[in-house]
């Protein structure tokens, strides 16, 4: 539930470390640990949490979510990279692209039409 996630935000409780895995719009498991990234070409700034996002998106499909526990910035991995401290509209613009599958309406003269046919 979202009051249960809430906790993740409030230092020691038990879902502050660890991930929260989606699936299906519902939460899956929580309080997980992930494998961390091997690359060395990651920033010695960069955190365990922060690792173990990028490691999660070298190996999955997944899109990945981390919120810095220092700064509170939002950054998303996506196939081994980060794209940090993203504002609110960048954030959301992402989400959006990545996840959101819009409706395409098509009428048999839309197909028709698209094959160099007339319709009738």
């Amino acid at each position: 539930s979202s009051e249960l996630l809430i906790n993740i935000f409030i230092p020691n409780t038990p879902l502050h470390d660890g991930a929260v895995i989606l699936q299906n719009n519902q939460v899956a498991a929580a309080a997980c640990y992930l494998p961390l990234s091997e690359s060395p070409f990651i920033s010695k700034e960069l955190g365990t949490r922060h690792r173990a996002a990028i490691g999660m998106s070298e190996v999955t499909d997944s899109l990945t979510i981390v919120v810095s526990e220092e700064t509170g910035g939002i950054s998303v991995t996506k196939n081994g990279e980060l794209y940090r401290d993203l504002d609110q509209e960048s954030f959301r613009a992402m989400l959006t692209s990545e996840l959101v599958v819009e409706n395409i309406k098509t009428t048999s003269s839309g197909i028709w039409n698209w094959r160099g046919k007339k319709n009738g």
